[in-house]
């Protein structure tokens, strides 16, 4: 309770009459669903890609590369322009898409925007199932991406406004519980799509994603290491299953991971989560460089024994691990806890959009950039950790367990941020409620 008082400046927060009910659990956890969207494809793209008959259709020129020399250089193996594009396709038409579902949420309400993205999302995963060429592929792709960009816009914003203070923290990582459940459904899918004869195993992949579209349009989401894990277990040396099987164990540990933040987030805090997390990613990824260094070298014609594997696999799973309690949901949770009504969605449309372009930028260079890296790119993601770690740190105030009308004081009594945002009490507000702020930059 003290801390709670100390981050509302001294004042015990007020009451809104945040109780939790049946309704209000069920409705969060039906409007979470939409994650499944996300999670889904997160998990599903890495897995078709790392498929060999996926890559005789689509991308013979890859398959070729992989099978024609297996002392070439192992950086080197995926780097397609054109396979990227494949994967970044879906999240440079979510970041347009996740901007226009802003003013569609303000006007229309969330419910419609979860009901659009869902429909959308449908009709993207059909044409992916039935794609005969790459044209096909990636407009089913790009259709899928404003799905994901009309959920990821949406939800959030339902899920914070709706859960009451005191459990902000839970049911808005139900969404990203969801894209974790989605993420090993896909592995799941993947790992069993892949042993089938016929080599049309990538269309039921694929066509699955139709599954969560349809259960959000009738009930009405790391990314990198998610849907690359099975392409980088197979460029460092796993055959086509081992490395299906390494991203169905990290797939696992990430929805165990994520239900460890549901239990936390609201007892130690989101800043504890973001600094925890951001401390061991840091470790993995440069233990993983490490490893990958020494076996790989700035040759990549070495090799990977077994034991050097499993610890890789370890390790990866600890950074996932590490994201999963913390930047994952933390990510998706106080952005729609800081922005006042009037900017809510409009907040997490830049979220979203933010989102969407950094993972469409890494999906699409992913690859060239391990190519011409190496395993120095592990050690520029542990940089770019530390430095978003340290403005954890410093810029950062806890918002736990304060009522979602009465954040604009905890910015007010920051030490930065208290030069920009000015609190206003209103004076005329009747009837013995809490007073309503908003913030306003000067």
């Amino acid at each position: 309770m003290a801390r709670d008082e100390e981050a509302t400046g001294g004042r015990k927060p007020p009451s809104y009459g945040g109780e939790v009910n049946a309704f209000i659990v069920t409705t969060c956890i039906v409007a979470a669903f939409g994650g499944l969207i996300f999670g889904y494809d997160l998990g599903i793209s890495g897995g078709v890609t790392s498929m060999d008959s996926f890559l005789m259709k689509f991308f013979p020129s890859v398959y070729r590369k992989e099978v024609a020399d297996q002392n070439q250089n192992m950086y080197c193996k995926f780097d397609s322009h054109l396979l990227t594009l494949f994967t970044s396709s879906l999240y440079l038409s979510a970041l347009v898409a996740c901007m226009c579902a802003s003013t569609i949420t303000r006007k229309y309400g969330r419910k419609l925007s979860m009901l659009s993205g869902g429909l959308v999302f449908l009709a993207g995963a059909i044409i992916n199932a039935a794609a005969v060429n790459v044209a096909m592929l990636i407009v089913g792709r790009l259709l899928l991406g404003v799905g994901v960009g009309f959920c990821n816009q949406s939800i959030p914003v339902y899920l914070s406004e709706i859960a009451p203070a005191k459990w902000r923290g839970a049911m808005n990582i139900g969404f990203q519980m969801m894209i974790t459940i989605g993420i090993l459904a896909a592995n799941l899918v993947n790992y069993w799509t892949a042993k089938i004869e016929s080599g049309n195993g990538w269309r039921i992949s694929l066509g699955l994603a139709a599954v969560p579209a349809l259960m959000i349009t009738q009930v009405t989401g790391i990314n990198v290491v998610m849907f690359y894990a099975p392409v980088l277990f197979k460029t460092l040396g796993l055959g086509q299953s081992a490395s299906l099987m390494s991203s169905l164990i990290t797939g696992f540990f990430n929805v165990v991971a994520t239900f460890v933040s549901i239990y936390v987030a609201d007892r130690f805090g989101r800043r504890s989560l973001f600094l925890e997390g951001g401390i061991q990613m840091i470790i993995c990824q440069v233990v993983v460089g490490g490893m990958i260094a020494g076996s790989f070298g700035t040759s990549g014609t070495g090799q990977l024994s077994t034991a050097a594997a499993v610890l890789v696999v370890v390790f990866v799973t600890g950074f996932v691990m590490a994201f999963a309690w913390s930047w994952g949901p933390m990510g998706w949770l106080v952005p729609t806890e800081i922005c006042p009504l009037e900017l809510r969605s409009a907040g997490q449309a830049m979220n979203a959009g933010v989102n969407m372009f950094f993972t469409f930028v890494i999906g699409q260079f992913f690859l060239s950039l391990l190519c011409n890296l190496k395993f120095g790119l592990f050690f520029l993601f542990a940089a770019f950790v530390v430095v978003m770690t340290g403005f954890i740190y410093f810029f950062l105030p806890e918002t736990r367990n304060v009522p979602i009308e009465d954040m604009g004081e905890v910015f007010r009594r920051h030490w930065f941020w208290q030069k920009y945002a000015a609190v206003d009490d209103d004076d005329n507000n009747k009837g013995g409620s809490a007073p309503r702020r908003s913030v306003e930059l000067k």
